[in-house]
């Protein structure tokens, strides 16, 4: 359209209902000064329809054109000429349809100034209007740009943040499977085997974002069982959850590598049996989840805790929620714990 200003209906209305409400009032000066209804109305209607146009033209030439510098002088400039257009056009339509009427064309001779200073206020007013709705749609648009880029930004950096989740857990499974081989041959055969189902439930689920609490527990349960066969009796763990948490909506993969930082600070640098904890709750209208996991103090630093599987899961919910406070840790008791909170939305 060449106006957006008069794209909706409710803007057409606006200006028909100021149009008449000009017209009407002009036709009653007219009258005031001695003409009679009918003479008042032609006139007013003529000369109003004419300036109506000239506004037209005026919306459409600024949703076309606006020139980035000079903008004042260039609408003193389009809003003279187009007042001295309005002016002389509607002067010789009216000459054509009155000039028998010497009353009239004395009247008509004598008001050129008023209308054209009419005319002038009318498109300046008009020109002013415009430029300031055509800014901020240009705003809007530039917003909407702009949140569009950044959106496709964090959904490509939480696209590559999942993407390095892959390759760093099936680096350590398939060591662990080539370690089997040899000795333990029907053990890598089922580790293979449960490696293919958790792979298999990783691409089914590659573009969903969100996915319910109890079907990320499903699927990290066949990491688990993977990473048992690894560790063998060694590695235990217990999931709990609260009664309503298993419908509550996570992103996709959250849990697994804050899991696998546990199963790692947990057992690599111990000998004995370890048990990983794994909560689910709601709070405050967040699902809560904590994992535990012990470690030895004199072999291990809970700072060292702090790798690529927390760093990863802070991120996504940092891009994903806007907040750096959804993850924290604590150590107590020589045991680690991890806190996330997902609000839920």
């Amino acid at each position: 359209m060449a106006a957006s200003i008069l794209a909706s209906r409710r803007n057409k209305l606006i200006v028909l209902g100021n149009w008449l409400l000009w017209t009407t009032l002009h036709a009653y000066v007219l009258n005031e000064w001695g003409l009679s209804w009918d003479v008042s109305s032609i006139d007013a209607a003529i000369n109003n329809s004419v300036l109506l146009v000239c506004c037209f033209l005026l919306i459409a030439n600024l949703h076309y054109y606006r020139p980035r510098k000079g903008l004042l002088p260039y609408l003193l400039l389009i809003c003279s000429a187009l007042s001295a257009l309005t002016m002389c056009g509607a002067y010789y339509i009216l000459k054509s349809a009155m000039g028998d009427d010497p009353h009239y064309m004395e009247i008509l001779e004598h008001s050129k100034g008023v209308r054209f200073s009419i005319a002038l206020l009318m498109t300046g007013g008009v020109a002013l209007v415009s430029e300031l709705w055509y800014t901020l749609e240009e705003q809007k648009d530039q917003e909407k740009r702009r949140a569009d880029a950044e959106k496709i930004a964090r959904d490509a950096e939480l696209y590559q943040l999942r993407q390095q989740l892959q390759p760093h857990f099936l680096f350590n499974s398939l060591n662990s499977i080539s370690a089997l081989v040899s000795f333990k041959p029907a053990e890598a055969r089922k580790m293979i085997q449960q490696l293919s189902d958790f792979l298999r439930g990783t691409l089914r689920k590659e573009e969903q974002q969100w996915i319910s609490l109890a079907d990320e527990l499903k699927h990290l349960q066949l990491y688990l069982e993977i990473e048992k066969v690894r560790f063998g009796h060694r590695l235990q763990t217990m999931i709990t959850q609260e009664e309503g948490t298993r419908e509550l909506q996570i992103p996709h993969m959250l849990l697994q590598p804050v899991v696998e930082n546990a199963i790692k600070f947990g057992l690599y640098d111990t000998t004995g049996d370890v048990e990983i904890r794994i909560e689910a709750g709601i709070q405050n209208n967040m699902l809560t989840l904590t994992v535990q996991n012990p470690f030895d103090p004199a072999t291990a630093s809970p700072q060292s805790g702090t790798g690529f599987g927390l760093h990863s899961a802070r991120r996504r919910l940092y891009l994903l929620f806007g907040r750096q406070d959804l993850l924290s840790t604590t150590s107590a008791d020589n045991v680690f714990t991890t806190t996330i909170k997902i609000p839920q939305l």
